[in-house]
């Protein structure tokens, strides 16, 4: 047995293991490498948790999965895009690349119990579902946003969300090329506080009265999310098109738009007729609040 394992063709224990080592990393690399399509691939529809609501109602909150790092998917609402119950939901029909959270909330009664809301989206031949539950292990709160968001904020602050109401009517109408100018109003509890800059082992705070320094966000590159606020940015609407009509390219100026004196301002021009829904969110880093406005462009 001896001769036989020293034999040529045979190895010792530590070298198989060192070849299943690298027949196994070899084939992780292979298939991680694979995992980054361009296009082609499909769209995961995504349930963030439950949040409750005042009036005794709850909020089901939803995201997504773009699979693909390039291609934005279109998935009109009906039979591939669609909820159960429910159907138009409110949910989006453009979908931007990777993952997105935190995209919008179904507002459900206080007695919906132990119902599933079901979210379906069928795209590039694959159906995926998300199923939306008021599980107490799905509640969320301000500490999930924060983690999830990596969001500035010192320990123990309680943020309230933002609010954003649209100045002027919520339907709106352009042409092609035009610059249409969007405002709307933000107010917020001035939360959360911009963590103090840190100085070797300890806090340095600023001097009283003296806003804090900023410290840069940690973004995630993998997420790619398309609502998040630039570093050094408190307060800020962003704006993202929330469904479309055509496949046309939608440029905004600027895509987020520093809330000062308690409003923003943003320019949206067009590049094709259709119809267009724009969503704002009014970001104050950890918390978020939306609001909706439709566009005909002739």
């Amino acid at each position: 047995m001896r001769d036989r394992l020293q034999a040529p063709g045979f190895r010792t224990s530590l070298e198989c293991a060192f070849v299943l080592l690298a027949i196994i990393f070899g084939a992780w690399t292979v298939t991680y490498a694979q995992t980054r399509y361009a296009s082609g691939q499909d769209v995961q529809p995504v349930y963030e948790g439950w949040e409750r609501n005042a009036d005794g109602t709850f909020n089901m909150v939803f995201g997504y999965l773009n699979r693909n790092y390039e291609e934005e998917v279109d998935v009109p609402v009906g039979p591939d895009n669609t909820f159960d119950p429910g159907v138009d939901r409110g949910q989006p029909t453009h979908f931007y690349t990777r993952r997105q959270q935190f995209m919008f909330k179904v507002k459900v009664p206080k007695d919906w119990g132990n119902k599933d809301l079901v979210w379906t989206v069928t795209s590039h031949g694959k159906t995926e579902k998300a199923f939306g539950t008021l599980m107490p292990v799905w509640e969320i709160d301000y500490h999930v946003y924060q983690q999830n968001r990596a969001g500035p904020g010192e320990l123990g602050e309680s943020d309230a969300p933002p609010s954003i109401a649209l100045v002027g009517p919520a339907e709106r109408s352009i042409a092609v090329g035009q610059p249409l100018t969007i405002e709307t109003t933000v107010t917020d509890d001035g939360l959360p506080t911009p963590r103090a800059t840190r100085s070797g082992t300890g806090n340095t705070r600023p001097p009283a009265g003296a806003a804090p320094a900023v410290v840069p966000r940690a973004q995630n590159p993998v997420t790619q999310m398309v609502v998040k606020l630039d570093p050094g940015m408190r307060l800020g609407v962003i704006w993202v098109v929330h469904r479309r009509s055509t496949a046309a390219a939608v440029s905004f100026q600027p895509v987020k738009a520093a809330v000062a004196d308690g409003r923003a301002k943003t320019a949206v021009t067009f590049t094709a007729p259709g119809s267009y829904v724009l969503r704002g969110y009014a970001d104050d880093g950890i918390l978020l609040d939306y609001t909706d406005v439709a566009v005909t462009v002739r």
